[in-house]
């Protein structure tokens, strides 16, 4: 479902979308679209595109087509979602002790949601570190 959502072809238009974007979260999957993990958060972030549009635009950029983050921000998964407001990278503790990003598929929409809106309500409040509802330090428990 990659195709579905808006890609950005190059560190201008990813600069810029963080940029741009005044009153609402920047979503952005870092990844390769023909990954497996990747597609599987792509179908998650489509799912949710529509019920998240109020708060938040989703980004989807290829690591091999635009290679000028992967050292910045350590994007050495094959799958990689951070996010941002307002010109500023919003962490988020989710218990794995990363909080710079989400560096699995969240095949969940609801708690995808959850997440977004976790960070959307943070991030209006001044806040760069929000902590996620759920801990994900024993993902692979469940």
């Amino acid at each position: 479902m990659s195709y579905m959502l808006p890609h950005l072809h190059s560190g201008w238009e990813v600069d810029q979308a963080i940029l741009s974007e005044e009153d609402r979260v920047v979503v952005i999957r870092f990844g390769r679209d023909t990954d497996q993990t990747c597609m599987v958060q792509d179908e998650v972030l489509f799912g949710i595109a529509e019920k998240v549009k109020n708060f938040a635009v989703i980004y989807l950029v290829d690591i091999d087509e635009v290679p000028d983050f992967n050292g910045m921000y350590e994007l050495y998964d094959a799958c990689t979602t951070m996010f941002f407001y307002r010109n500023k990278h919003i962490m988020v503790d989710l218990g794995t002790g990363n909080n710079n990003k989400i560096n699995w598929a969240l095949a969940d929409k609801q708690e995808f949601i959850d997440i977004i809106e976790i960070v959307y309500r943070g991030a209006r409040k001044g806040r760069g570190l929000v902590v996620s509802p759920k801990d994900y330090s024993t993902k692979y428990r469940y």
